[in-house]
């Protein structure tokens, strides 16, 4: 081959490669849109479903099924279905009224760009303590083996739970397991506090200081929302990945053949049996996986 042909084929070969990287990196981004899109027209039928019953339009008026409704899609994290349900608390539309859970409501539409939410929140005022949602409790305690209501920080976690979208008794499962409630506990890989966050997941997670309770707690629940998302409301991967890291999870295609992992799985269920959770699937891109707290 002389060196003519050698040029043109190598040229040839690099623009494939680059071809197919491109095209690639656009198929994926094309499947992440649809599985976006995909979520967004279920949230999109609950809220539509939860008008007609609300407002009567064409079925007699319900308003606890709108409110179940409601909360289905305020539990996916869309930003119509807070401002919705604000509303109703607001005015005591079908519930009683009370100004925090409605303030607390639109502060989450709010976060997400919700047109109207700012308004409302200065209408209500924005300094409302924040107040667990039984709706985003409904589908907790089922699940749960242990009653943590005599637990350290279980108040805190009940309280910090629904902005994360999570089980409150999964939260204290893993804060168990992890540290037994030590605020202060360092590991042998320099994981520390309540939910055990090594450094690069604190830093990931916004948290400053890990041995703070509330700061450690919300940082965890944050990567907990994160691996739910990730791994579609697969309880045991979500927790694995949890211990091992979601890139050996990925890698493994399942639970990582650790004897740590494997161990660290079987204690969390013993005490949460649920194998599936609500997951807010806009909150990851499985085309961005972040293996920061791998397994060594």
């Amino acid at each position: 081959m002389n060196l003519n042909r050698l040029i043109r084929f190598t040229l040839l070969i690099l623009g494939f490669i680059v071809w197919s990287t491109v095209n690639a990196s656009r198929f994926s981004q094309e499947f992440e849109n649809q599985q976006s899109e995909d979520w967004k027209d279920q949230a999109r039928i609950l809220v539509a479903m939860a008008k007609q019953h609300e407002h009567a339009e064409g079925i007699p008026r319900n308003y606890s099924r709108a409110v179940e409704l409601y909360c289905e899609a305020v539990a996916m994290g869309y930003d119509e279905a807070q401002f919705a349900l604000g509303w109703m608390y607001a005015n005591g539309r079908g519930v009683p009224r009370n100004d925090n859970i409605a303030a607390q409501l639109f502060n989450m539409a709010a976060e997400q760009g919700h047109a109207h939410a700012n308004n409302m929140i200065r209408y209500l005022g924005a300094s409302s303590e924040p107040v667990p949602l039984e709706c985003l409790k409904s589908f907790a305690g089922n699940g749960a083996t242990t009653d943590y209501s005599d637990k350290p920080y279980f108040d805190l976690v009940q309280e910090l739970a629904p902005q994360y979208h999570l089980d409150p008794n999964l939260v204290m499962a893993i804060i168990t397991v992890e540290s037994a409630f030590n605020a202060n506990a360092v590991s042998h890989k320099n994981a520390q506090g309540l939910m055990q966050l090594i450094p690069e997941t604190a830093e990931r997670f916004q948290v400053k200081n890990t041995f703070d309770a509330k700061e450690n707690i919300k940082g965890g629940m944050a990567y907990l929302r994160w691996l739910l998302a990730f791994f579609k409301g697969d309880v045991a991967l979500a927790v694995a990945a949890y211990n091992a890291g979601e890139g050996a999870v990925e890698r493994h295609q399942g639970i990582p053949p650790y004897s740590e992992t494997k161990n660290y799985v079987k204690k969390i269920q013993a005490q949460y049996t649920k194998t599936t959770h609500p997951y807010q699937a806009h909150v990851v891109h499985r085309h961005a996986v972040i293996a920061l707290s791998e397994y060594e």
